[in-house]
């Protein structure tokens, strides 16, 4: 029996509880794409899937909507995968173990994948219906959106033929999306030249953050664990200890809630950083209080026959931790509350000859995204690391004039009896890529409540789940 046996719209849940036992982490959606290209071949429909694994799934209109507008439902198959300290679940062959909760779906260890597995179900939920109204229909679900969106980058918009466009990737019901931000990725390097260490190992721990989406939840005032241990290691300055290994985080667009840095010290000097450890607990713990109380910072002695780094590479690694700007930059003067511009110092890595620091950047205006990048840039060569961008995707515009728009507010009307919000957001959505390549689109952009997305615990409401599809098919019958 299912675990969603029961809960409505049943065929969405339906196909959310499959897509939950198939691996697919970016970079791996090899199964999930092929499976998509089952459910469609096997409900006798055309389907394309690409090279970059993209799926396209046709479906003509149903009885008196033949000749309606084609409408692009969108999402992506891919999804952030995160678990807690104690979890061993292993993302390339496990399922995501998921409870229902009252009104919630939620992943208590792990990220759940609602984003954006329902934008999958839904979509699925109504290629394969036989008595839903709607126009033509072209189910597009890309690939490896939350690192690169690289999916979308890569599709060729020649095989679509619809010009709306309904994505289904925003986590507020009762929320119109109709712009969004740009985003680039930056990576800092740092070569290591390793040397012979002394003393004892240590591991300095910042862990027991919240974490979150560094686009959605980036205003949160939460706690980066990469700029928190850079500060404690930055306030042993004055101790003679030697760095070995430094980690944080797992997903750039994730903020990183457990930091690691492996040092080697004598007695005298682990004395000495006990005390200092023991001060930024209680500073941490004072200054996030009301966003992540649960910080803790530990210093404990480890088994560990690594080398370590010369200092001068060291204290050039802690530099860069301590300047890159991380958090939000700007707040748009143009709608009140919305983030503009920030940084997620996101990913902090040791390879085999360097150490590597992932940043995400974020902005609606590209002029200050690129600003942004060139402070990274800046200071990073002032320290005499090397730096590099990738990844680049554009803005989404908002368009003064949108059918789609006026159609769903139409139908939320109808519904609720009231006025939908209609909003920018600061996260990254395919919309301002595809708005860039694909000519004249009219796009849309919303989803049901999920909270702690890109975070374990991440949870879908099914209430609102079931509001949001009603009016998705009430859109729908409204095309024209």
């Amino acid at each position: 029996m299912r675990k969603t046996e029961g809960l409505k719209p049943d065929r969405v849940f339906h196909y959310f509880e499959e897509l939950t036992g198939i691996p697919r982490c970016s970079y791996d959606e090899k199964r999930v794409s092929d499976y998509l290209k089952g459910v469609g071949e096997g409900l006798g429909l055309e389907v394309i899937q690409d090279e970059a694994l993209n799926i396209i799934i046709r479906k003509p209109g149903t009885e008196g909507y033949e000749d309606k507008p084609v409408v692009i439902i969108q999402g992506h198959m891919d999804m952030v995968c995160e678990k807690a300290d104690d979890c061993d679940i292993d993302f390339s062959k496990d399922p995501i173990p998921f409870e229902v909760d009252g009104d919630f779906i939620v992943a208590p260890k792990t990220t759940l994948g609602a984003d954006n597995g329902i934008a999958v179900a839904m979509g699925l939920a109504i290629i394969e219906s036989e008595d839903i109204p709607h126009p033509p229909i072209e189910l597009l679900i890309t690939t490896n959106e939350e690192s690169g969106m690289t999916g979308a980058k890569e599709l060729d918009v020649n095989n679509l033929k619809g010009k709306i466009l309904v994505n289904i990737d925003s986590e507020e019901e009762g929320t119109l999306l109709v712009s969004c931000a740009g985003g680039t990725r930056l990576m800092v390097t740092a070569p290591v030249q390793w040397k012979e260490r002394k003393g004892k190992a240590y591991e300095l721990r910042i862990s027991g953050l919240k974490g979150g989406h560094s686009g959605m939840e980036i205003d949160k005032g939460r706690g980066n664990s990469n700029r928190l241990l850079a500060r404690v290691l930055a306030g042993m300055k004055e101790l003679d200890y030697e760095l070995l290994h430094i980690e944080g985080g797992s997903k750039s667009n994730a903020i990183p809630r457990l930091s690691i840095a492996k040092l080697s010290m004598d007695d005298e000097n682990h004395e000495k950083a006990k005390e200092v450890v023991q001060s930024y607990q209680v500073a941490f713990k004072k200054e996030l209080a009301a966003s992540d109380g649960g910080v803790q910072v530990s210093l404990e002695e480890i088994d560990h026959s690594g080398k370590a780094m010369p200092n001068e590479t060291r204290d050039r690694i802690i530099g860069a931790m301590m300047l890159i700007p991380t958090g939000v930059q700007s707040m748009s003067q143009d709608i009140e509350g919305l983030v503009e511009s920030s940084n997620n110092m996101g990913v902090v890595a040791t390879h085999q000859d360097r150490v590597t620091i992932e940043n995400a950047i974020r902005s609606s205006v590209k002029t200050l995204k690129e600003y942004i990048a060139a402070q990274i840039g800046t200071l990073s060569e002032g320290l005499g690391l090397q730096w590099e961008t990738s990844g680049d995707y554009p803005a989404w515009e908002y368009r003064k004039d949108s059918y789609i728009r006026d159609v769903f507010i139409e139908a939320h009307k109808d519904i609720t009896g009231k006025e939908p919000k209609v909003e920018a957001i600061h996260a990254g959505l395919e919309c301002g890529l595809f708005d860039e390549v694909m000519e004249d689109v009219d796009m849309i952009s919303l989803g049901p409540n999920m909270a702690g997305v890109h975070a374990p615990g991440e949870r879908l409401s099914i209430s609102s789940t079931e509001r949001t599809y009603e009016l998705l098919l009430e859109a729908l019958k409204k095309i024209n």
